[in-house]
């Protein structure tokens, strides 16, 4: 029986997905791998059981940001983003290096995860198995992954995307778009994003710069005219 299994079956919900506050003193004896302590993983948002139901905590009875009771208040008919990747994707990524620090080692921090590069993980097309694509993902050792999760964490609350200048030696502070995070624009051009689609960008424009700074010195009165 797995976690969620034996929380409703403790917490026994109704026909409309309704239960009564289930206190964390009940998880003892056949329902002590329910113990939250300092974390709750079994119970997160983005676990089965926020997927399927309506999750409400009580944090008000004990000192701190502990949880107290646990209660469901109905079935999420919400539309939810699965973060399971397919395995053939999960298999190719991993044999590859961090694009960030260029590891793949054993230890826990370089280790190798496979990120959504799309840090909102609002993309319903990247959540379903079968039409993720292998471009939608990349290569992070775990430290790097932590650091951009956090990163991205914060651009949710604040909608201003990361400035890859942050990095000394990187030359622009977006590969397209600019600070101000908009749905049209997406995740796209940041750093965090894709940083290999970073670097390439930004040679490009490098060298496009350094052939009009050198033509504009020599050839001041021609006209640069670039294929599409």
């Amino acid at each position: 029986m797995s976690l969620i299994e034996l929380f409703l079956e403790l917490a026994k919900p109704d026909e409309n997905g309704m239960s009564r506050w289930v206190l964390a003193t009940e998880f003892v004896g056949k329902y002590k791998p329910l113990e939250l302590g300092n974390g709750w993983s079994w119970g997160r948002k983005s676990s089965p059981l926020q997927r399927d139901y309506k999750v409400e905590v009580d944090r008000s009875k004990t000192p701190g940001n502990k949880i107290d009771a646990i209660r469901l208040v109905g079935f999420n008919t919400d539309q939810h983003f699965s973060q399971t990747i397919r395995k053939d994707i999960c298999e190719e990524i991993r044999k590859r290096k961090c694009v960030m620090l260029g590891v793949n080692g054993i230890s826990e921090n370089t280790k190798i995860e496979v990120d959504h590069k799309d840090g909102r993980k609002n993309d319903m097309r990247v959540s379903d198995q079968a039409t993720q694509r292998i471009e939608d993902f990349q290569p992070l050792c775990k430290a790097a992954n932590d650091i951009k999760r956090q990163i991205c964490k914060n651009c949710k609350i604040t909608d201003k995307r990361w400035d890859a200048r942050n990095i000394e030696g990187n030359p622009y502070s977006f590969y397209e778009g600019d600070e101000n995070y908009t749905e049209q624009q997406g995740c796209v051009g940041c750093y965090q994003y894709d940083p290999v689609a970073y670097r390439i960008n930004c040679a490009k424009k490098l060298c496009k710069e350094s052939v009009e700074t050198v033509m504009n010195k020599l050839y001041p009165n021609y006209k640069i005219e670039y294929s599409a």
